[in-house]
């Protein structure tokens, strides 16, 4: 009898702690980190738990005429609409009276790695928000492909 009073005595304090657990909110002092801060750093060394995975898929694979038929159909898709068909810029969407984006024929964008438009396509520029949760890593390199394609074309539809 007297065991089980003081099980239900210990039993009704853990909740106290289980629900509503002590945190320190961004920048405020912690005293027992050696900056006084409630933000830090990783150790050395530290990587992303699919660090290697998301490394893997961001290579850039070879140029065949497969990736660019695969990047010719995504950009029909994702891109056409603002860039154009043939890459000046001069898509439906610019010409309903939103921004418009660069010509891929500026000496700018000509000179750009083909890793540039990768990132682009992943992390957005301008006004172009980021298609990485929309476009797979290889659907990326491949609309990177094909936009070369469109340049070394001259801006031609490259069909």
């Amino acid at each position: 009898m007297k065991a089980r009073l003081i099980l239900l005595l210990l039993l009704g304090g853990c909740d106290q702690n289980m629900v509503q657990q002590p945190r320190y909110d961004e920048y405020e002092r912690l005293p027992l980190s050696a900056n006084g801060s409630s933000m830090i750093a990783p150790p050395d060394g530290v990587v992303a738990q699919d660090a290697v995975a998301r490394a893997a898929q961001a290579q850039r694979p070879a140029m065949t005429p497969a990736l660019l038929a695969r990047g010719r159909e995504r950009y029909g898709i994702y891109c056409a609409m603002c860039h154009g068909v043939d890459g000046r810029g001069d898509g439906i969407v610019p010409a309903r009276g939103f921004p418009r984006p660069p010509s891929y024929m500026e000496p700018r964008l000509m000179a750009a790695p083909t890793a540039h438009f990768y990132d682009v396509i992943t992390h957005g520029y301008g006004v172009m928000y980021a298609y990485a949760d929309r476009v797979s890593p290889q659907d990326r390199w491949a609309i990177a492909a094909y936009i070369r394609a469109l340049q070394k074309a001259g801006g031609a539809d490259a069909r």
